[in-house]
Formats: C-alpha cells, sequence, structure tokens
C-alpha cells in the first residue's frame, strides 16, 4: 500500500517514520529542510498544499493519505481527498465541521477518519469506550496539556505543535455541553486550578469535543486545556488587547514565538473521566519526549498512526469516521490502547461503582 504524509512537522515525521515499517511512505510538504529529515524512511515530495490542483493530483498517486498539516489547511485537504477518490486521515484542528462532509464522503466512496490526534483524537477513542460502557453520561470531562517540564518566564510554556493553532485555542468559542444543551462560551472567561496526580495546573475550556458534542450522549461534557501558572492571565490580556486579531497576528508572533522557544524536554498528559449515577470510568495517560521527537510529537502522531493502519486493515462503510466510533468497538478499542501502549505511553485504567 502507498501511503502519503502531508506535513513533514514533527508530528508528520513521527507518522511518516512509524508507518515506514509497514507500508511505502511518501511525505509531502514545501520545506525542503523539512523533507531532508525524512530522507531515511520516506520518499520526499516538494508541495504547496495551498495549491488545490496540484494536491489533487498528488492524492491521486496514492492509496491512502495522511493528513498533518496545520488546522488553516485541514478542511481543504479533505475535500481535495473527495476530488481525488481517496481514502484520508486527517489530524489537523480545523474550525470547520468536518461531519458535514459526510454525504459527499458516501457518495465519493471514501472514508475519511478526522481528528486522529492526542486531543481530539485519543481523547475520543477513550470518552467512546466510556460512553460504551456506562451509556447515557451524567458528567464528563476531558483534562488535556502538553507542556514544558522546565518552564521559562514569561509565559510558562514552549511551542509543540502549530503556533497558529495554539492561539487559535485562546481565541475560538469553546463548545461544551450543559444540561444536555451544546452552549458556546469565552475559552478564557473563566481560569480554573487543577490538581491532576501530582501536579498543579491552571485551565481554560477550550474547543476540542468537536464531533463529541453529536456523537455522546451526555448531560454535561467539557474540555479543559492545562498550563503552568502563569500563563493564561498573560495571554487573557495579549487577547483583550488585540494582539490576536487577524491583522496583529502575524506580527505577535514574531513577538511572542521566541518566549516560547526554549530548549526544554515536554510532556504530555490526559484525564478522560465519565460517570452516570452508578459508576464511573476514569482513564490517565502521560508520555514523556524520546527517540528524537516531542511528547506532542508522539502523543498525537503515534494515534494518528494507528488510526491509519485500523483504516487500511479494516472494512468500514463509507463516510466521515470519529474516533470515539472506534472507542465504541470492543475490539478496535482493545488494538487502540494495545498499540498506544506498545510504544512506551502510559495509559492507565480506572474504574469504581458509586
Amino acid at each position: 500500500m502507498k501511503v502519503c504524509v502531508l506535513g513533514a512537522g514533527n508530528v508528520g515525521l513521527l507518522i511518516a517514520k512509524d508507518l515506514s515499517q509497514d507500508y511505502e511512505v511518501s511525505i509531502a510538504d514545501r520545506s525542503q529542510e523539512r523533507l531532508k529529515l525524512a530522507a531515511d524512511f520516506a520518499t520526499p515530495i516538494e508541495l504547496d498544499a495551498s495549491n488545490f490542483e496540484r494536491l489533487v493530483d498528488c492524492m491521486k498517486k496514492f492509496d491512502l493519505i495522511v493528513g498533518a498539516l496545520p488546522g488553516r489547511f485541514g478542511y481543504n485537504v479533505l475535500k481535495a481527498a473527495l476530488k481525488a477518490q481517496r481514502d484520508i486521515v486527517d489530524v489537523s484542528f480545523m474550525p470547520e465541521d468536518p461531519l458535514q462532509l459526510d454525504e459527499d464522503a458516501k457518495t465519493a466512496k471514501i472514508r475519511m477518519v478526522v481528528d486522529a490526534g492526542f486531543a481530539p483524537g485519543l481523547s475520543n477513542v477513550l470518552m467512546g469506550h466510556i460512553q460504551s460502557e456506562l451509556g447515557l453520561i451524567e458528567e464528563g470531562w476531558i483534562n488535556v496539556g502538553g507542556l514544558p517540564k522546565d518552564p521559562k518566564p514569561p509565559l510558562y510554556y514552549r511551542v509543540v505543535f502549530s503556533p497558529y493553532d495554539l492561539i487559535e485555542e485562546y481565541t475560538r468559542p469553546a463548545r461544551i455541553i450543559k444540561n444536555g444543551e451544546i452552549v458556546s462560551v469565552d475559552p478564557l472567561g473563566t481560569i480554573n486550578e487543577i490538581l491532576l496526580k501530582n501536579f498543579q495546573f491552571e485551565s481554560f475550556v477550550s474547543d476540542g469535543l468537536r464531533t463529541l458534542l453529536k456523537t455522546i450522549n451526555a448531560n454535561n461534557l467539557v474540555e479543559n486545556t492545562l498550563r503552568w501558572k502563569g500563563h493564561l492571565e498573560k495571554i487573557k490580556v495579549l487577547r483583550e488587547l488585540g494582539f490576536f486579531k487577524k491583522e496583529n497576528i502575524d506580527f505577535t508572533m514574531r513577538v511572542i514565538l521566541p518566549l516560547m522557544s526554549f530548549e526544554s524536554d515536554d510532556f504530555s498528559i490526559m484525564e478522560v473521566y465519565g460517570r452516570n449515577d452508578e459508576e464511573e470510568l476514569r482513564y490517565f495517560m502521560y508520555d514523556e519526549a524520546q527517540g528524537g521527537f516531542t511528547s506532542m510529537a508522539r502523543a498525537t502522531g503515534y494515534v494518528t498512526a494507528i488510526c491509519t493502519r485500523i483504516l487500511a486493515e479494516h472494512d468500514f462503510e463509507p463516510g466521515v469516521i470519529p474516533p470515539e466510533l472506534f472507542g465504541m468497538e470492543g475490539a478496535l478499542f482493545k488494538e487502540i490502547i494495545k498499540e498506544v501502549r506498545k510504544r512506551g505511553i502510559l495509559l492507565e485504567e480506572h474504574q469504581r461503582g458509586l
């Protein structure tokens, strides 16, 4: 099987390296320097993904596509896959709702696995399994973060994925389920403190539920993103002063990116929780940087690679497939958990009656 990974960022490189163990892998990016990093395990293709027709032509040469580009490209990549009539696994944090392409995917007779990363991604798989075990979820949450082990002032955060997607988390209204209804809230409207294992974090509500808003039967469901204390108040001030407005964002990036580019290994941490009136089910995940890859690249890219293998090796009906549907299928859920743990990522399950 011929697989093409779109994007040679840290996540794309890890996906390509993982998949190269079993498939013939190519990797496409507009940066020759990034492509050189994949020379040992993937065939490089110089490609500007903003050129829609070239993107479609590229896709037609492969059996399966993996989208690992920033969120602003994600929806266009899905539409290119529709035109090329190629199955795709996508990891981008796109602002659009990918489920609205479901009928188009069925017409094109292709399968589109979307949000197949860390969170959204693994978080969806785990919440989907909680749904299958508990039925109606009275209360559920996802607490998740990718953080530097050695945070440095003034922002106490190190960029480990697309910086534009990072800013999107602070500016995009966050959709949650409250009392059975989908509502939108200001992501920085309330800053809370969360104790998770032995870590003390601050948190904000993020728009990471996405497809879970429509697929999970819950009365209350929210995703919180974790940061070291001292980060969010500064980000809130920058937002209020207009630094994240479209016309200012490139200037803002030039100013704040150097402040979030210091040397420090990172770690990824996540808690996925759900309860009904009788029992609760909780998952705890933890990972650290290793093997030349950041933990964020590992936590994201390994899940994408695992989902790609599942799509390649199982027979699914055409349409848009969010990862929680994998979690709702017992055999697929076990396969994903086994593969995640095999790659050295800690994943614990805790279940108890109430």
